[in-house]
């Protein structure tokens, strides 16, 4: 006998015992229910989904294999991207970083490297986020305080100090200002002789998500994709191995988004994405490869997985249908972090078991890379402890588990497949509602109405009783779980930035500055790619305050109607 488990077609019939789930209802449930009622009357995922008592081979009778699961590395990609998953290599392990001073995050970055950490992940301080320096009055009191402030290329210098840039992928979350970001990271290559098809990393540069959930946009819709599309052309022809976008479904989702409306919304931003550059004149064979994706891992495991699945197939299937994309630019490349909203400030680590199985889901669905949150962050920024204990959590599941040896581990549950199909289906109402809307860019208030509504409902439920979450609305405690939250000096810091940005304004040609910063402003009135601009622009010193206001000064800024 073979110690081998066989694959059966799950649409061909199984035979189903004694008469099917009608029967068995019949004959064990209903007696059942009038001695011990379920606790529930309905029981549904986030996305609204109605979650049936069981699932059987009736529930997954007219799935094709082939069309719809497909072999792993093949289309439509639903059981994962590669052929081999994580047998040939684990998902990146790149735990978010950034806080204080750019020193200070590249001491966390190396202790988070010499513990197994296989990439970095950059948090930015809101005013670097917003295009402000940190001696601006709208920085006063927020310099450090969410991420790390860089206002200048020495700032960059330092946060990548001792870093192989040639050998460690670096992410980027940052948005409006990616442009200039990329071209502070671009320039220490640049100075340390590395050459630019050699570096490796994503910048986040989704500002479509900004109007939609987040918040940190600065200037109108039409130039930030103009922008965007800027990016992409001169990366694709000078920095290959950049991701030029990572389009953003975890901002929407901690919105208050549903897992459907999270994968819709994402791909409506996407889509609209891929036309721009191809009216820019990129083929989308060429520049589609590089876009990346990054989502929330939640609570709920089965939707969650079935999330990821639905995702693949469905991009794939969107790519192909509206692009005649190849197989390669068809692959759905995303990364993935627990959420940060289901972090509670009561009981902290409880936190510690809801990202354990945030990151199993993630890893069940087939991510190409993680970050798993600290479970002190609803109180502060993650302190050492915390982040190592959250890498450790992936390095359980990826060694000790079991949950990586086997690609697409839940393919051929009844229950997964079937929720698998539910959630692709949701997601595609909201997008061809979308699209007759006339894509992403013309349907900013849909989705934002949307998305306080789903948030809205959920806040009910947990007010009510409805939604449970331990430790908030039931099995509270007086005592709260005792936790350590060293914090820097932020106002010290904050000086410390101030007079450091000071000394550097002192000591530059101010001459080139004008003059490169003169560049920066014609280049945004007319049609020349503005990355080069950028890059010389911060070579001559100039800050990113600076390059943000020249931008400022010929788009002007995105007023909310």
């Amino acid at each position: 006998m073979s110690d081998t488990l066989a694959v059966t077609n799950l649409g061909e019939d199984a035979g189903t015992p004694d008469g099917g789930k009608a029967s068995w209802t019949e004959r064990a449930v209903t007696p059942a229910l009038s001695r011990h009622p379920e606790r529930r009357e309905r029981f549904e995922s986030t996305s609204g989904v109605e979650v049936e008592r069981l699932y059987t081979p009736e529930d997954t009778a007219s799935l094709d294999y082939g069309r719809e699961l497909g072999y792993p590395g093949e289309f439509p990609f639903t059981r994962g991207i590669q052929p081999t998953m994580y047998r040939g290599r684990f998902w990146t392990m790149r735990q978010y970083a950034g806080f204080g001073t750019a020193e200070e995050t590249n001491e966390r970055f190396k202790l988070l490297l010499a513990a197994g950490q296989t990439g970095l992940s950059t948090a930015f301080d809101l005013p670097t986020q917003m295009g402000y320096d940190s001696d601006h009055s709208m920085a006063a009191g927020e310099v450090g305080r969410v991420g790390v402030a860089i206002d200048t290329l020495d700032d960059m210098r330092k946060l990548l100090a001792g870093i192989p840039l040639e050998r460690v992928s670096t992410s980027m979350t940052i948005n409006a200002t990616a442009s200039i970001l990329l071209a502070f990271y671009i320039a220490v290559a640049d100075e340390r002789g590395i050459p630019r098809s050699q570096i490796s990393g994503t910048i986040q540069n989704d500002i479509l998500k900004e109007y939609i959930a987040r918040g940190t946009y600065i200037y109108p819709v039409e130039p930030s994709l103009r922008l965007i599309t800027d990016i992409f052309a001169f990366c694709n022809a000078e920095v290959p191995r950049w991701n030029t976008i990572s389009i953003s479904g975890y901002h929407i989702r901690e919105a208050g988004a549903t897992a459907a409306q999270e994968i819709a919304f994402t791909f409506a931003d996407g889509l609209e994405y891929v036309r721009r550059a191809r009216a820019a004149g990129l083929d989308v064979n060429r520049f589609a490869p590089r876009l990346s994706f990054f989502f929330a891992a939640h609570n709920d495991l089965f939707e969650e997985v079935a999330k990821f699945r639905a995702a693949r197939r469905l991009w794939a299937r969107l790519m192909r249908e509206r692009f005649g994309a190849s197989d390669e630019a068809a692959k759905l490349r995303f990364h993935t972090q627990t959420g940060g909203v289901t972090l509670q400030a009561q009981q902290p680590l409880n936190n510690v078991v809801r990202v354990t199985v945030q990151a199993l889901s993630a890893v069940l669905g087939g991510t190409q890379s993680l970050h798993t949150n600290g479970y002190d962050e609803a109180l502060s920024l993650p302190t050492a402890q915390a982040a190592t204990l959250a890498l450790r959590t992936q390095q359980v599941l990826a060694f000790e588990s079991g949950a990586a040896d086997t690609v697409d581990p839940l393919a051929g549950s009844y229950f997964v497949e079937s929720l698998t199909d539910a959630v692709e289906a949701k997601a595609r109402e909201y997008l061809d509602k979308i699209e007759e809307m006339g894509g992403a860019a013309a349907a900013i208030d849909y989705m934002q109405e949307e998305i306080h509504r789903a948030a809205y409902e959920h806040q009910i439920g947990v007010e009510n009783g409805d939604r449970v979450i331990v430790g908030v609305n039931k099995f509270q405690s007086e005592a709260g779980d005792p936790v350590d939250l060293g914090q820097p000096d932020f106002s010290a810091l904050e000086r410390g930035q101030r007079q450091q940005l000071a000394q550097l304004k002192s000591t530059r040609d101010d001459a080139e500055v004008r003059a490169r910063l003169d560049a920066v402003r014609a280049a945004a009135r007319g049609t020349d790619n503005l990355m080069p601009h950028i890059i010389a622009a911060v070579k001559s010193l100039a800050t990113l305050g600076e390059i943000s206001d020249a931008l400022r000064a010929e788009w002007g800024v995105h007023r909310p109607a």
